[in-house]
C-alpha cells in the first residue's frame, strides 16, 4: 500500500476547494439558454450573474484576507466552500431569475475565502523546498476547474436538465466540507500577524505600500492580457488572417492548455532556482513575442496553433514565479490579506479588456487587438520588476 504524505493530502484538500471555485464560476454560462428560457430573461440579464459573483469575489478578497490572518484560514476555508456548494445547489431550485442573482452575490461571498485562505495554508503546512510545486499544483486545479465547467454542465444538463445538474454540483462540495473537517489537523495555520514597525508596515498601511500596488497592477495586466485572447483570439484570427473557424479555435485550445500545462513547469523551476523575476520575465516575454509573431504575420493553421501552444506554456511558466515574489514579499501572518489584495486583480482585468478590443475590432482595427496584448504582457514586467526593487529596497533579500 502506497502512503500519502501529509502534504500530499494538504494539497489534495486545498487544490480540490481550488477546482470547484473555478468550476462553479463558469458552471453558470451553459445554464444561459436554459434560464432564458425559463425566465424570459435578456442575454445581459444572464451576464449579470457571472458578473455579481466575480465582482463579488473581486471586492471582498481583501477584507476576507483581514480576517484570514486575523481568526485563522481554516474555519473560513470551511464556511466558504460551504456557503458556494449550499448557493450553487440552491440555483437547481429557484423558480425566479433574481433568486439567481441572489445565489450567485452568496456564492462569490464563499469564492471569496478560497485564495486569501489556501495560500495562508499552503505557506504555512507545505516546506519551503516543495512550495513552487505545491502553488503550481493550486493554480493548475483553478485552471482544471475552468475548463470543464462547460463540457461538464452541458452534459449533466443534458441528462438531468439544468435544475438537476445545477443541484448535482452543487451537492459534489458537501464531501469535500466534509473531507477538510476531518482532515483539519494537517491544515496548518500561519502565524499571527507580527506587530508593524516603521520598516515593516502592517494591515492597511502594507496594502498601499509601493510594492504591494505594483503587484496588484502587475495580476491586473496578466490577467487582461489573458482575457483579450480568450476573448477575441478566434475573432481575430478568423477576420485579420483568414483562418478557418475550426484553426483558430484550435489555437485557442492549444493556448488554454498549454496554459494550463505551463503552470505545472512553472512550479518545478520554482523550487529550483532563486531568481524567480528572471524566470518570470524570460517566460512573459517569450509569450509576447509569440503572440506579436501570430498578430503579425499571416501563417498556415497548424503553424497558429503551435505557436498559441508555445505561448501559453510561457505565460503558464511565469505565473508560479510570480506567486513565489508575492509569497516572498509578504510579512510574517500577513499571507491572507497580501493574496487577498493582490489576486483581486485577475477577475477585475478580466473584466476589463473585452469591451475596449471589441471595440477596436468594431472599429475595423482588430489586428491590434494581439499587438496590444503583447504590450500589455511586456507591460506587466515593470511592474514585477518595480514591486521587487521596491520590496528589496525595503527589506533587503537575503545572500543568493
Amino acid at each position: 500500500m502506497i502512503a500519502v504524505t501529509r502534504e500530499a493530502r494538504v494539497n489534495a484538500l486545498i487544490g480540490t476547494g481550488h477546482f470547484l471555485s473555478h468550476f462553479y464560476v463558469l458552471c453558470l454560462p451553459p445554464m444561459f439558454l436554459f434560464w432564458q428560457d425559463a425566465f424570459a430573461v435578456s442575454f445581459a440579464e444572464l451576464g449579470l450573474a457571472v458578473a455579481l459573483m466575480s465582482g463579488t469575489t473581486a471586492v471582498l478578497q481583501t477584507p476576507v484576507g483581514f480576517l484570514v490572518d486575523r481568526h485563522g484560514a481554516r474555519r473560513f476555508l470551511v464556511g466558504g466552500t460551504l456557503l458556494m456548494t449550499i448557493a450553487i445547489a440552491l440555483m437547481g431550485a429557484a423558480t425566479a431569475y433574481w433568486q439567481i442573482l441572489a445565489l450567485a452575490v452568496v456564492s462569490g461571498i464563499g469564492n471569496s475565502v478560497i485564495h486569501p485562505a489556501d495560500y495562508a495554508i499552503l505557506s504555512a503546512s507545505i516546506s519551503k523546498e516543495r512550495m513552487g510545486r505545491a502553488f503550481a499544483v493550486h493554480t493548475f486545479n483553478g485552471n482544471l476547474g475552468f475548463a470543464l465547467a462547460p463540457p461538464v454542465m452541458v452534459w449533466l444538463a443534458a441528462m438531468l436538465g439544468w435544475r438537476g445538474s445545477m443541484g448535482l454540483v452543487g451537492l459534489l462540495g458537501i464531501p469535500l466540507v466534509a473531507a477538510i473537517l476531518w482532515q483539519s489537523r494537517i491544515l496548518t495555520d500561519q502565524v499571527r500577524p507580527v506587530q508593524a514597525t516603521g520598516a515593516q508596515p502592517g494591515g492597511r498601511a502594507l496594502l498601499m505600500t509601493r510594492p504591494m500596488l505594483l503587484f496588484f497592477t502587475f495580476f491586473l495586466l496578466s490577467s487582461m492580457a489573458s482575457g483579450g485572447v480568450q476573448s477575441w483570439l478566434i475573432t481575430v484570427l478568423h477576420t485579420v488572417h483568414g483562418l478557418e473557424l475550426g484553426s483558430a479555435s484550435s489555437a485557442l485550445t492549444a493556448y488554454m492548455a498549454g496554459a494550463t500545462a505551463g503552470v505545472l513547469v512553472g512550479g518545478y523551476f520554482a523550487d529550483r532556482i532563486s531568481n524567480h523575476l528572471a524566470f518570470a520575465s524570460v517566460a512573459v516575454v517569450l509569450a509576447a513575442a509569440l503572440v506579436l509573431l501570430v498578430a503579425l504575420v499571416a501563417l498556415p493553421g497548424a503553424a497558429v496553433i503551435g505557436l498559441m501552444l508555445g505561448g501559453g506554456i510561457a505565460l503558464g511558466a511565469s505565473r508560479t514565479p510570480r506567486d513565489m515574489m508575492v509569497r516572498d514579499a509578504a510579512p510574517p501572518g500577513q499571507i491572507g490579506r497580501v493574496f487577498g489584495f493582490v489576486s483581486a486583480g485577475l477577475p477585475l482585468g478580466g473584466a476589463l479588456t473585452p469591451v475596449p478590443f471589441g471595440w477596436l475590432i468594431d472599429h475595423g482595427r482588430p489586428e491590434l487587438v494581439l499587438v496590444l496584448v503583447a504590450a500589455i504582457l511586456v507591460a506587466s514586467l515593470f511592474c514585477a520588476g518595480g514591486a521587487r526593487a521596491a520590496y528589496r529596497a525595503r527589506v533587503p533579500a537575503p545572500a543568493e
